[in-house]
């Protein structure tokens, strides 16, 4: 089967329509031709300074790189794309950083993907100061100005005189071994960056065509859609939608606030530009939408998809949103960073669901001991699992790539953490992640259920669920819940909300209010900070 770079393909689109638009952000309206100038002098930038390819992936093992490292630290912005798809060019591996993260955060990071550049915004030029002196390999540093006014770090160049001396030529072509490289949240664990051949990641998580023999092929099916993207790229989700709706001949759309989510910002630049397809992130993400829905009218009828990925979208939010825009499609689309895209759900009016999805292609459950597939209707739980094109592993660490990506009866398979159950109407039912399941006398209780269980309480603006030790049940459920403003819930009337969705035995021993959720930028829980809170209560 032939195998693409994502710059060849992203090239040969913008051959097909140079001048419409293809990336918007504030009042950058970047055509197709300017991204692939932009993105080319970026590439031989980086191959200027002697970074690029210095191994092919067929002479080391399967958890190395052969390739420099380019870490992201960026907002949201034309940049942070640019960066990506440059760097691909450049046979130069990019790689996500988390802004949120402290000193000790970065260097750990910085370290462990040995990264040797980096592209930054100002703002965050004095964290990388104070840690620059703890990481040696580092030494390309590509500044991005924004409204902090930071100067220029010692031994730095700013991004456009980057670009600017730079050839427009196309650089030398890329391979499909070349990597991407996704790290993880590290949410529940510390991140590990996932390696993936370019040539995967292209179909697996950036929605380009599977069957495709050429490039004529792979283009022949364009949409051309406008998508929007709340999330910040810095998570799987924001980019690999973005780079979708690139495969596919469409314009990208950066919100205006980076920085944060604003629903005013979000919805008038839907009404503005006729958006037709909108990313978010579950219901951390859609409970101010709709709360700025029901404020204030916007023209939203251009918009027919909604996609929330990275994070459960409850029903009874699906159902206020489909009641705002009936004709609306809601997709709930599940993947990881180690698996890629794997299942969707799709939600009309009058008929929202969450939670289970139909089977598709490469998706499998596998045994509780990993020793077999299970069969639709199968007794008891299973592994999320998946086959075909998939990553290489982890970065650096075999052992750890081992565990995830084991073989069965020949078949190599990613199991990202999700424990689920194949109906036997070929439903595929989640249960929640493994990782923050809750052992309470005796049962297996998953956190993520249990959220879905009281949210729907109307005083309720968030909940996260954990797990505390607890003398008789040997761990306990607490839910932490942030309520909304001016409303009065007593733990009863929310025991009472939940034992409507889940048995007694899941039903949270305590309850800690707080005021505000914490979560990372991209919607995803903190359930680290949860298991302090449920501890303190």
């Amino acid at each position: 089967m032939r195998q693409f770079t994502v710059g060849e393909i992203h090239e040969a689109i913008a051959a097909t329509r140079p001048d419409q638009e293809c990336l918007v952000f504030r009042d950058r309206r970047l055509t197709w031709s300017e991204v692939t100038e932009r993105t080319r002098r970026l590439a031989n930038y980086l191959n200027s300074r002697g970074l690029g390819a210095h191994a092919e992936r067929d002479a080391i093992p399967s958890h190395e790189s052969g390739q420099d490292h380019l870490a992201i630290y960026l907002h949201n912005g034309n940049e942070y794309l640019e960066a990506m798809l440059g760097a691909f060019k450049g046979r130069v591996a990019p790689f996500n950083v988390n802004y949120r993260y402290v000193a000790e955060e970065l260097t750990y990071l910085l370290t462990d993907s040995s990264a040797t550049a980096i592209v930054y915004h100002s703002v965050f030029a004095p964290m990388l100061r104070s840690v620059r002196g703890a990481l040696p390999k580092l030494r390309v540093f590509i500044q991005v100005p924004d409204a902090s006014n930071e100067p220029l770090l010692d031994g730095a160049v700013w991004y456009e005189d980057a670009l600017a001396q730079s050839s427009a030529a196309a650089p030398s072509p890329a391979s499909p071994d070349d990597l991407y490289i996704l790290y993880t949240g590290g949410t529940t664990g510390m991140p590990k960056g996932v390696m993936w051949r370019q040539a995967d990641a292209l179909v697996e998580c950036f929605g380009g065509n599977k069957t495709a023999e050429t490039v004529d092929e792979f283009i022949s099916a364009l949409t051309g859609r406008r998508s929007l993207i709340a999330p910040p790229f810095m998570h799987g989700a924001g980019h690999w939608v973005s780079f979708s709706t690139w495969n596919g001949g469409g314009t990208v759309f950066v919100p205006s606030i980076p920085e944060r989510l604003d629903p005013v910002d979000m919805w008038s630049t839907v009404e503005r530009e006729r958006i037709d397809f909108m990313l978010i992130v579950g219901d951390a993400f859609a409970r101010p939408l709709l709360d700025e829905l029901s404020r204030n009218t916007y023209d939203i009828s251009s918009l027919a998809v909604v996609l929330s990925g990275g994070a459960p979208l409850s029903s009874h939010m699906k159902d206020e949103l489909l009641n705002h825009h009936p004709a609306l499609l809601v997709v709930d689309g599940l993947g990881s960073s180690e698996a890629g895209g794997q299942l969707q759900h799709l939600s009309t009016h009058g008929a929202a669901a969450t939670g289970a999805f139909p089977v598709s292609p490469g998706n499998h459950v596998l045994s509780d001991d990993l020793s077999r597939v299970l069969e639709p209707g199968h007794d008891g739980l299973g592994w999320l699992a998946k086959s075909g094109r998939l990553a290489l592993g982890y970065l650096g660490d075999p052992a750890k790539t081992a565990r995830t990506y084991p073989v069965v009866d020949g078949v190599r398979y990613v199991i990202p953490g999700d424990r689920a159950v194949l109906r036997a109407d070929n439903m595929i039912e989640l249960r929640g992640r493994d990782s923050v399941t809750i052992n309470s006398g005796g049962e297996k209780i998953f956190a993520e259920e249990v959220e879905a269980a009281i949210k729907p309480h109307p005083a309720v603006l968030d909940c996260v669920v954990a797990g505390r030790p607890s003398e008789r049940w040997g761990n306990e459920v607490v839910a932490v819940v942030a309520l909304r403003p001016g409303s009065d819930v007593t733990d009863d009337e929310l025991l009472v909300e939940a034992a409507r969705h889940i048995a007694r035995y899941k039903l949270p021993k305590a309850f800690v209010r707080v005021e505000s959720i914490v979560r990372s930028p991209s919607g995803k829980a903190d359930y680290r900070w949860a298991r302090e809170m449920a501890a303190r209560g």
